[in-house]
């Protein structure tokens, strides 16, 4: 009897019928769209203001022949909580894909500096600045030569021998 009357006053858009409908099946409603919308609990109240809508947006397509009304809004609870869980999941998933693809290009990072220091060990001050600016930068070499007072040539004959010396550290 109460379901019958809850449909009326919806149906009529007569805002008591939601009122009867938040007081009967509240927590029901509550407790199916917390079953199903696990683990992101945290948008239970916004999924359940959103079944409520749904309830009153779709009354015309209530059939007491083919459910009974509460069977009908335990439905309606369930696949929004499944669809909230579904966008918020890959929601998440994203974010923490975009987290790990940072902190992966971070440990990378790391690595490969890591290597290259340790590659670079073998060599001065001065040679690992330059092996720095030439292979790592992309500096030119006249730039270079600018920059530290030296010329072309010079650069060249430093950069030779500083691969010979890094040859000789990797074959130890």
């Amino acid at each position: 009897m109460k379901d019958k009357l809850i449909i009326k006053y919806i149906k009529k858009c007569n805002p008591k019928g939601m009122e009867m409908l938040i007081d009967n099946y509240n927590g029901l409603l509550t407790s199916v769209v917390r079953k199903h919308i696990n683990p992101v609990l945290n948008y239970e109240e916004e999924c359940i203001s959103d079944v409520l809508f749904a309830i009153w947006e779709n009354i015309e397509g209530f059939n007491n022949k083919e459910n009974s009304f509460k069977n009908w809004i335990c439905a309606i609870a369930k696949y929004k909580a499944i669809d909230y869980k579904r966008k918020y999941i890959s929601k998440i998933s994203e974010e923490l894909d975009s987290n790990i693809l940072y902190i992966d290009e971070n440990l990378y990072k790391l690595d490969m500096e890591e290597e290259i220091n340790e590659l670079l060990s073998s060599l001065n001050y001065k040679d690992k600045e330059l092996f720095k600016r030439y292979y790592l930068n992309g500096d030119e070499l006249e730039e270079i030569a600018k920059d530290t007072n030296t010329n072309v040539p010079a650069l060249h004959s430093r950069l030779s021998r500083g691969r010979k010396k890094i040859r000789r550290s990797i074959l130890k």
